[in-house]
């Protein structure tokens, strides 16, 4: 018999044991992304990149052929990560660029979490190729697109059967977080739920404004 401890599980995240790599999130990119609302998309890239700001998450950002085709990382992004540089490439695959695996090795954390355009090539190439070589690889399901539906769930099924665990955005910021207690980010938490956490954001809003309400309190 197994005992309980109160101890988070290994494979939760936490701010500290891994990397967030953010992939072409490029206008080209959006254009043709039929999976999910553009709005909805741009909603939860910003959820997942102020959250990872906010935590100190080491991040990558990566474009393809920003200037002379696919256009600039969207604005959501860019701002929240204030204006870092990006790293532009040639490769679909973001593991087979050097200037990107240098930036891996550098940070040096074998967990990495993963969200962009395209899901069915953009996100399962480096998903795929990280997995190979001994990386525990995350990907938020809903900050990736594809050209349809079909695409997108089939990319899904291909990195879960390969070993990779999928998020949501909202539950990368608050698996962050994971105890009101900790006071430090608890503002900045809440703040960001409020503004881009959705209909949760929304009771957030609500407790506090009328009744003063704080996910810190015991009842």
């Amino acid at each position: 018999m197994p005992t309980a401890t109160p101890t988070p599980g290994k494979t939760l995240i936490s701010p500290s044991d891994h990397m967030l790599i953010l992939i072409d999130f490029q206008s080209q990119m959006a254009f043709a992304t039929k999976s999910i609302d553009t709005t909805q998309l741009r909603n939860n890239a910003a959820l997942v990149s102020h959250a990872a700001k906010s935590f100190g998450v080491p991040t990558i950002l990566t474009t393809v052929a920003e200037k002379s085709f696919s256009g600039p990382m969207f604005d959501e992004i860019v701002e929240a990560f204030d204006h870092q540089p990006m790293l532009d490439r040639t490769s679909m695959n973001t593991w087979e660029d050097a200037a990107v695996i240098d930036q891996v090795n550098r940070i040096g954390k074998e967990r990495i979490v993963f969200a962009g355009l395209w899901t069915s090539v953009c996100i399962v190439g480096p998903v795929a190729s990280a997995i190979d070589q001994g990386f525990d690889a995350y990907f938020i399901a809903d900050a990736c697109g594809d050209i349809s539906a079909e695409a997108h769930e089939r990319a899904v099924q291909r990195m879960i059967q390969l070993g990779a665990k999928p998020m949501t955005s909202l539950q990368y910021l608050l698996e962050l977080q994971r105890d009101w207690a900790r006071t430090e980010t608890y503002d900045s938490t809440t703040g960001i739920a409020r503004k881009l956490g959705g209909a949760y954001g929304l009771g957030v809003t609500y407790a506090k404004t009328m009744f003063g309400a704080s996910e810190g309190g015991h009842g």
